[in-house]
């Protein structure tokens, strides 16, 4: 069984930050030292086919909650404080809904339980532009996606995943090939019946249309003793966007 790459700092209570979709958990590793510092052992975690983890063609929630899983009884963490941005919020709430011993509490940042249709196929097609036998440096990888990505945040995101794959010879830490292929599973929805009983956090961004009100009724179908906050002038990428007030509001979450 393989298990999935992380980077640990800090000393307390084991805390998992699960990235999202096309990211890692170096994007994680501000906010990650900040948590560390507050008294949380703070376990910043790759998932498959992202960033330093194992690469597989079985993609999707299931498999995602057990890595998560497996992960914590390799470093023989029996819970954990779980918080998860997007397509991890959604490993996040499987794995809260699979197995609720191994979660006290949970952050959930901007996703919501439901099925959320594919929408990321313009990024993979941007992606599938980088021709790394001809894309030597991180300025002509970035001056290739321009032509197809206007948008600078998700082009400087994106390229995070550039590396050395041997010297000379540039590739990205994903999994392009199978996650091209897995897009749908990114938007699938928890299992219609499970319910997680113990205090739950949602972060949305106001500037976001991934929690919605009318999402608020499915929210507390399935965490019942959840609350939901804004994080104000934030899109998507809250995080990353209101970086203090995103810290503040999980941290007095986690606090209560």
């Amino acid at each position: 069984m393989e298990i999935l790459h992380s980077r640990i700092v800090g000393s307390g209570k084991p805390l998992l930050i699960l990235h999202g979709f096309l990211g890692m958990s170096d994007n994680w590793k501000t906010l990650g030292n900040q948590f560390g510092e507050n008294g949380f052992e703070v376990h910043l975690v790759d998932q498959r086919n992202h960033g330093r983890s194992f690469h597989s063609v079985d993609f999707d929630y299931e498999f995602l909650g057990q890595d998560v899983s497996h992960y914590m009884d390799f470093h023989q963490l029996e819970t954990a404080v779980i918080l998860g941005h997007s397509m991890g919020g959604k490993t996040a709430m499987h794995l809260a809904l699979s197995e609720p011993d191994k979660v006290n509490k949970l952050v959930v940042a901007d996703i919501s339980p439901k099925y959320y249709p594919p929408h990321h196929q313009y990024i993979i097609d941007a992606l599938l532009h980088l021709d790394f036998n001809h894309i030597t440096s991180r300025k002509e990888a970035d001056e290739a996606l321009s032509k197809h990505l206007n948008d600078f945040g998700i082009r400087q995101f994106l390229l995070k995943n550039l590396y050395w794959v041997e010297p000379g010879k540039l590739g990205l830490r994903f999994n392009l090939d199978v996650l091209k292929d897995r897009m749908e599973e990114i938007g699938e929805g928890v299992p219609a019946t499970s319910i997680f009983k113990k205090t739950t956090l949602f972060l949305r961004g106001d500037k976001s249309e991934y929690i919605l009100p009318n999402d608020y009724e499915e929210i507390k179908k399935h965490f019942p003793n959840s609350s939901i906050e804004t994080v104000e002038n934030a899109g998507h990428w809250l995080h990353a966007e209101n970086p203090k007030q995103f810290f503040e509001k999980a941290l007095t979450f986690l606090n209560s």
